[in-house]
């Protein structure tokens, strides 16, 4: 544990200190884990993520997070129903590592994506979501085909609104919609034969956490450099990291692709 987690640790520790909430601390992984004891669900928060945003604006990077557990864990003290919230269904993409187990004996609805990723599935409760488990997609009476197709069609029914940014001669265009689904829409295949078809040089997507979705049109080597820079620097600051490595798309399939400093990716 470095001086900067235990310092954050120290901080999160008073934040909930008049709380109902029960905290943990893993010092072999940095992982600050907050739990209601009333529903016994938590959150986990990983520290080494918060370290650059707290070294740069100090508190500030830790209140909005605090306000945001608090929300998302008095959600789940609501019991939810997927029956009649059909339209607030969404896909949320995740690590592939990310734990498939929620709380204590639920297991939350998954779909495999990508070597890298893995999609999960959300009720959307407007300021937070729920992420879906076999015990609520059961009590709704739907199919997991069922679920994942209301889910694309719900997040087709979002606006995708892109920033251009040209750099060394390559652009990069960045989905600007900060609604929870940012990373979901590459999930869009429209959309993404789309970038396609606009596209003038190599097209690769980067997805590095929940709120980010780059679309990189490369023209030169020097693109490949400053696309890796870009997705480090963004999985290293997003408070659900999901992958530092970008995509290739080709024949309507996404490939990981691994990135070396001023080279083209190689496989």
């Amino acid at each position: 544990m470095s001086q900067k987690s235990f310092e954050i640790k120290r901080k999160l520790d008073q934040a909930f200190d008049e709380t109902s909430y029960q905290t943990q601390f893993d010092r072999e992984t940095d992982q600050y884990r907050v739990v209601d004891q009333e529903t016994n669900q938590g959150v986990t928060i990983h520290l080494t993520k918060l370290i650059e945003k707290y070294e740069k604006v100090g508190d500030q990077a830790l209140w909005p997070l605090v306000e945001k557990v608090t929300q998302s864990l008095n959600k789940l003290k609501v019991t939810h129903s997927l029956r009649g919230n059909e339209k607030q269904v969404f896909p949320v993409i995740r690590a592939e590592s990310f734990n498939t187990t929620h709380g204590l004996d639920k297991q939350l609805v998954s779909t495999p994506h990508t070597a890298e990723t893995t999609i999960f599935y959300a009720l959307d409760l407007e300021t937070s979501y729920q992420l879906i488990d076999q015990a609520l997609l059961q009590e709704s009476g739907w199919t997991k085909d069922q679920l994942h197709d209301y889910a694309l069609m719900n997040l087709a029914d979002l606006p995708v609104d892109l920033n251009k940014q040209t750099v060394a001669g390559n652009d990069f265009y960045f989905v600007k919609n900060q609604d929870g689904y940012t990373a979901s829409r590459i999930l869009l295949d429209e959309f993404l034969e789309n970038q396609k078809e606009r596209a003038t040089g190599e097209l690769s997507f980067c997805i590095p956490h929940q709120d980010a979705f780059i679309i990189a049109d490369i023209h030169n080597p020097k693109g490949y450099d400053i696309l890796q820079q870009m997705a480090m620097q963004f999985f290293s600051e997003g408070q659900v990291p999901i992958t530092a490595l970008s995509f290739l798309y080709e024949e309507d399939a996404l490939t990981p692709i691994f990135v070396m400093a001023k080279n083209k990716p190689t496989d």
